[in-house]
């Protein structure tokens, strides 16, 4: 199985302890970077570090989203933030002797008022440090999740990958007998084209073979095919290597697409013989752009 990783995936886990279940969640596309943002409850924002340390472990580049919800199995852990109570209870007071009233404060509303009573305790260093604890357990667990499935992802892309690129050698080695004879064509019809022009014989045989010769290899593509192939061996090498192989497999596609560019501008001076080329160079233009759809998903 291929050792890459796609960049996408999703996958979660949960703890529960203590009364308590910490969830974890983790979705992931494909970017260029590492881009991760992580959502974590109101008051728990201090762990945000052990998420981005878990992450970096198993993930090196895509865009990456960390969902963490903490919710309590049993009764809710409720306390009375009493400073707020007071500043309240004394706001009422002043109120009341100012304005002359006569009711007395309310209780109920009292209780009912911003940040009079919390629940779950976030504010709470101690439950925050437990509650990090859990996160690192089950965000783990998910990280692992989905490194697995990212692997999945990749030995299928790596497979669809590898007989794309064997259609290619398929289509490039077809190509060495046409070049040979497109090669031997053109040079004779540029020769019977100067014997045309230099009827009167005085021209230099020599010089005119020297020169029908070099315009004949501005229409070779020997060279072209040659590192097109090249790369392609190069291609198949990075498919089984580890870490970031999706960068250097999309420039390998750019050069494979850069010599086939080339070859096919050279084709048209080549005649019956060319226009076969033209037509494997369209088809193996066609199987790297796959490719390189193909590629862009690849950590």
């Amino acid at each position: 199985m291929t050792k890459l990783r796609s960049m996408t995936g999703f996958a979660e886990s949960y703890l529960e302890e203590d009364g308590r279940v910490v969830r974890a969640g983790v979705r992931s596309v494909n970017h260029r970077f590492l881009d991760l943002h992580a959502h974590l409850p109101e008051g728990l924002e201090a762990l945000e570090p052990i998420v981005r340390r878990l992450v970096r472990q198993k993930v090196r580049r895509g865009h990456v989203d960390v969902f963490v919800r903490v919710e309590t199995t049993g009764p809710p852990e409720v306390r009375v933030n009493m400073g707020a109570a007071e500043m309240y209870l004394e706001a009422a007071r002043e109120l009341k002797a100012r304005f002359g009233l006569k009711e007395e404060p309310d209780l109920g509303s009292i209780l009912r008022l911003p940040g009079v009573v919390e629940a779950g305790g976030t504010g709470d260093g101690s439950e925050a440090e437990r509650i990090g604890v859990a996160l690192e357990r089950a965000l783990g667990e998910a990280l692992d999740r989905l490194d697995r499935m990212r692997a999945t992802e990749a030995a299928r892309l790596g497979e669809e990958m590898a007989r794309a690129t064997a259609r290619i050698v398929e289509a490039v080695k077809g190509m060495e007998p046409l070049g040979e004879s497109a090669r031997a064509a053109y040079a004779a019809r540029l020769r019977e084209r100067v014997a045309e022009l230099t009827g009167d014989g005085n021209l230099d045989p020599a010089r005119v073979a020297q020169e029908v010769a070099q315009v004949a290899a501005r229409s070779d593509t020997t060279e072209e095919t040659s590192r097109l192939a090249s790369h392609l061996e190069q291609f198949a090498r990075v498919l089984e290597t580890t870490g970031e192989a999706g960068k250097k497999l999309d420039f390998l596609c750019q050069e494979m697409l850069r010599e086939v560019n080339t070859t096919l501008a050279k084709t048209p001076a080549l005649g019956p013989d060319g226009i076969e080329i033209t037509r494997l160079m369209l088809a193996v233009k066609a199987e790297i752009e796959k490719l390189r759809e193909q590629v862009q998903n690849i950590e």
